[in-house]
């Protein structure tokens, strides 16, 4: 009889290794505490409205593909996939940048915006193109023990990782004007980090965006669970909605099912926890249970910062770029404030259009708009409970939004509305303190020295998700999954057999199988 595997939430984690063990013929349940798929990867509809409640793009679709391979699926029978181009428009007061992998138009703009920038951004795109190449290696396999880091792909990857520099020291390497700067290093905020605090290994978030493209799947970023979970159920697998896990049974320090939040108890050779990871030690797991993850240790872990989410029905159509992102005019200042605590006066805002390439995401004329301000997670001094905190904050945000030429007049085409707090993300969504991407990525969290695949405080417990190896966003998250699966198996003796034949080249060593635009390199 095939191992029963329960996997506690249906975020992209979770059914990335649903999707892959049901492949291999094992038993799937995964149990969902919402009455939705995909955590902050899901659906939100508003009336008449559909908004990707967190990720709003894919990075890197070749890694999703291989996981759709390996399974002998291919990902376009599921899905529809839209380039987004030009890749973002950045706005610094009146200077509006719109990077693009067109290598024409994208120098034709930096020559006229920024005059003699261009031989440092080929510097940039060559140098995080070879530190790309070393560092992806790492992303792909477990580091569960300290000899993990004697391998060599490790050795030949080191010099690259500037793990003694921050995001934002090494940019000043390539860019002199301070804008630019900004435009390379506002990805820290994917890591929920400062780029004055984020190690200078990130600095390849942009060069991805730069080299692969950012890509939208018709539907929105969502469709994405929804295509994993469609496989996983073709493929036998079990997923039940509005079913909450209270607990993890455990027996002589191994996993061995869930207690569900009705009493009812289900038990399996294996369980998967796709929950924040904050959230599954201080709920799903009692003290005596833990030993590592006690809650004195998770007090001392660093959280990444959160958002506040606007999610506006419009009843007209405006036209701006995909997206957009508004720098404060003291960029450094509104960082400063936030992870220090502090709700900014004056702070950057996100933008998502997604109806210019995509017309099943608002009624015919109008538009599904989504405004994201980063913010502190709930260590911070706001009150988010507090409702004329939250008029300020949404005044502030629309007054703001309202200085754009596309975007006048904004508030009185309003039809519906709906907002998400650092504290809905923890009290409606189990978010740990709100922290939107999850844990932070500082030298002593990452590698090793973030949360196991193999959960260490259960044997027979696996992570997967923004809170284990290798970290937050969507490509590394499907990772964690690949290689938790891969663990379970060499446990159970098994091998995995991929329906292409190489699982590993398939998840991000191989060749991008998206059609692609010429890399500005």
């Amino acid at each position: 009889m095939n191992p029963r595997v329960i996997v506690i939430g249906a975020g992209p984690g979770g059914l990335a290794a649903a999707m892959l063990l049901s492949s291999q013929g094992y038993q799937v349940h995964i149990l969902e505490k919402q009455a939705y798929i995909g955590g902050r990867t899901s659906r939100l509809q508003v009336g008449d409205y559909r908004f990707d409640r967190g990720p709003t793009f894919m990075m890197m679709p070749q890694i999703i593909e291989g996981l759709f391979r390996s399974v002998g699926r291919s990902l376009h029978d599921y899905l529809e996939m839209v380039e987004v181009d030009p890749l973002y428009r950045l706005q610094f007061g009146d200077v509006r940048f719109e990077p693009t992998r067109d290598k024409r138009r994208m120098q034709e703009q930096m020559d006229r915006l920024f005059p003699g920038e261009w031989a440092g951004y080929e510097r940039y795109m060559k140098q995080e193109g070879l530190k790309f190449e070393r560092v992806m290696p790492l992303l792909q396999r477990p580091f569960t023990r300290l000899t993990d880091y004697i391998r060599a792909d490790l050795a030949k990857a080191l010099p690259r990782l500037h793990l003694t520099d921050t995001v934002y020291s090494r940019l000043a390497k390539y860019f002199k004007d301070e804008r630019l700067r900004y435009a390379f290093a506002f990805q820290s905020k994917y890591l929920g980090m400062s780029p004055w605090e984020c190690p200078g290994t990130f600095t390849m978030l942009s060069y991805i965006e730069h080299a692969y493209g950012l890509w939208h799947p018709i539907g929105g970023v969502n469709r994405m669970c929804e295509a994993m979970a469609e496989v996983v159920r073709e493929q036998g697998g079990e997923l039940s909605l509005g079913t909450g896990v209270a607990q993890v049974i455990t027996s002589g320090g191994k996993a061995v099912g869930v207690e569900l939040d009705n009493g009812e108890r289900l038990m399996a050779e294996h369980v998967i926890v796709n929950a924040d990871f904050g959230t599954a030690v201080t709920k799903l797991f009692r003290p005596e249970q833990l030993r590592k993850y006690r809650p004195e240790k998770l007090q001392k872990l660093k959280l990444s910062c959160s958002t506040y989410m606007l999610y506006l029905g419009v009843n007209r159509k405006i036209d701006m770029p995909h997206h957009t992102v508004m720098f404060a005019d003291e960029y450094a200042a509104n960082v400063r404030d936030m992870m220090a605590g502090r709700l900014s006066e004056d702070a950057s805002i996100y933008v998502h259009n997604p109806g210019v390439v995509d017309p099943t995401l608002a009624p015919e004329g109008k538009t599904a708009l989504y405004v994201l301000m980063p913010v502190a997670n709930l260590n911070g001094e706001t009150d988010w409970s507090d409702p004329q905190q939250l008029a300020i904050v949404r005044e502030r945000i629309l007054r703001r939004l309202e200085r754009e030429p596309e975007l006048r007049g904004l508030s009185r085409h309003i039809e519906v509305e709906h907002v998400i707090t650092p504290l809905d993300w923890e009290q409606s969504m189990y978010v740990y303190k709100g922290a939107a991407f999850n844990l932070a990525h500082s030298i002593d969290q990452m590698m090793t020295f973030r949360p196991h695949n193999r959960f260490e405080d259960a044997g027979n417990c696996w992570l997967v998700g923004g809170g284990t190896h290798p970290g937050s966003g969507l490509p590394t998250i499907l990772e964690s999954a690949r290689i938790s699966v891969e663990l379970l198996m060499q446990q159970d003796g098994r091998r995995f057999v991929s329906a292409d034949g190489a699982l590993q080249a398939a998840s991000g060593q191989g060749s991008p199988s998206w059609p692609t635009k010429e890399v500005v390199q």
